[in-house]
């Protein structure tokens, strides 16, 4: 059988990339006895679980049957920031007009050399994930399924491994949502978005969730005329309702047509592409799409492993079930990653698969529940948030203060033409206890590690507020909401006594 795969468009980057993350003169190694450790899927979760691992001196075998890297590089994390710094290069040259710097009125977008230049730079990228490093790094690479042939053995080709421990780590893909007439029609998913060497004139999205609006923005700035569809109300439902209402707007200022609380919906062909009939708001809408692009979830990759022949629970909807420490139904077997994890992102399975490697291989007793996890939304201003949000702060039985720091504020920002966002903490009431926070910022992601730091190591606003920020910089309103809270401990009482200490002192 051949180990051969293409990925449109067949040029020297995306050859270059195949050639790193799927050889096809790739020959799968002779097993020699027992692996430590077995790891099946060679995306993030699979990669870290493996390195790591090795690093550690175990012997350990890493099956993937597709592309090594998995979504994040090959359809996901890389190719769509790609996309994204394109997208804001555009738009700066829109904007230069207000910073006293003249430009052409509409920028010329090249959009075949903007994916010619993702293509290369996720080529360069590549090499990090490809199977001669991890070969070199003293893990077995085999090229093909894996499939668990009975407990303590994995069957890929005509190879059979057996193991002590075996890690499931096989991610997720995009889901089709029930929607009549969609299986009749050909549409976009992130696994096909970025072989696209056309600027499609009119794009229809479907989900307003983070893929949906980050893509929404970026083809509405290239200048397609795209149309944002959400069931629900809004965008970016499970959002801070105040970050959402920012992102919306700037949405709407780059031209995207949103079309929430869909009702309705039906698809099928016309001659342009794609037609999409829906009702939104009470009003009949009737559209036309060269290409549609569908963004509404994940399914787990749970098929074709063998699980039931080895105990291993899982569901079609949410994937592997394991417990806090990452351990399947077979006390034998861990998993890590899309396959399991609600938190669905590149950085947490990094470090689900840190926690797997200790509690697999030294009978670690880690849980994935003390992990603090950031996550951010790349619009223009992104949206990052760590901890809870109020409502669940609440729901917990908290009493929650809420601090909140405009970026209208904040010298940088204004500087920067960037003054539509903010930062916003919460904190156990009456003490300076940090539960979550959000930012909505340019580069809120950048700027979010400090409240996840400060939650991780135990730190409070007053730590926060007194630690020296250079200025101007943007996260100077990180210090700014500490500032806030000390504020609230100068209760009238304590002001009192300052008043009579300084009149003393004269």
């Amino acid at each position: 059988m051949s180990n051969a795969v293409e990925i449109p468009p067949v040029d020297e980057f995306n050859r270059t990339l195949v050639a790193n993350v799927h050889p096809s003169d790739w020959v799968n190694p002779e097993p020699s006895g027992r692996y430590n450790l077995v790891v099946i899927g060679a995306g993030t979760a699979g990669l870290v679980t493996a390195a790591g691992a090795a690093g550690l001196g175990a012997k350990v075998a890493l099956i993937e049957r597709h592309l090594m890297g998995g979504d994040c590089l090959n359809v996901g994390c890389v190719p769509s920031k790609a996309l994204i710094s394109a997208a804001r290069a555009a738009a700066g040259l829109r904007k230069a007009a207000d910073f006293g710097v003249c430009a052409p009125e509409e920028p010329q977008v090249d959009f075949p050399a903007i994916m010619q230049r993702m293509r290369r730079l996720r080529a360069g990228i590549s090499r990090h994930d490809s199977a001669k490093r991890f070969r070199d790094l003293g893990v077995d690479v085999f090229i093909g399924e894996g499939r668990f042939d009975g407990d303590g053995t994995v069957r890929v080709g005509d190879r059979t491994l057996s193991y002590k421990r075996a890690v499931i780590a096989t991610g997720a893909r995009a889901a089709a949502p029930p929607i009549p007439g969609l299986d009749q029609v050909d549409y976009l998913t992130n696994e096909t978005l970025f072989s696209l060497t056309e600027l499609p004139r009119r794009l229809a999205v479907l989900g307003a969730g983070p893929i949906g609006c980050e893509m929404a923005q970026t083809f509405a700035r290239f200048g397609s005329e795209v149309f944002l569809i959400e069931a629900m109300h809004g965008i970016l439902p499970r959002e801070d309702e105040d970050a959402s209402a920012i992102v919306k707007d700037s949405l709407l200022r780059d031209g995207v047509k949103l079309l929430c609380c869909g009702k309705g919906t039906s698809i099928s062909r016309d001659a342009d592409g794609v037609r999409i009939q829906l009702e939104s708001h009470g009003e009949s809408y009737d559209i036309s799409a060269d290409q549609l692009l569908v963004s509404v979830g994940r399914a787990p990759n749970v098929e074709g492993l063998g699980l039931e022949s080895v105990g291993v629970e899982f569901d079609s909807r949410t994937g592997v079930k394991i417990d806090e420490r990452s351990r399947t139904t077979n006390p034998r077997i861990y998993a890590c990653g899309d396959i399991c994890f609600p938190y669905k992102f590149t950085h947490t399975a990094d470090f689900q698969a840190r926690i797997v490697i200790g509690n697999a291989l030294f009978f670690g007793r880690s849980k994935t529940s003390a992990l603090t996890i950031p996550w951010c939304t790349y619009t223009n201003p992104e949206i990052a948030h760590v901890g809870l949000y109020e409502k669940e702060a609440i729901e917990r039985g908290f009493k929650v203060q809420t601090f909140v720091q405009e970026l209208k504020d904040v010298d940088r920002a204004i500087l920067e033409g960037e003054t539509q966002g903010f930062v916003k903490v919460h904190v156990k009431e009456g003490t300076d206890r940090i539960l979550g926070a959000t930012i909505v910022a340019a580069h809120a992601g950048e700027m979010i590690s400090e409240i996840t730091l400060a939650m991780v190591g135990g730190l409070g606003l007053k730590a926060v507020g007194s630690t020296i920020h250079p200025y101007p910089t943007q996260t100077d309103a990180i210090r700014k909401i500490g500032d806030l809270y000390s504020r609230t401990r100068l209760t009238p009482f304590v002001q009192g006594l300052f008043k009579k200490w300084l009149t003393w002192t004269r």
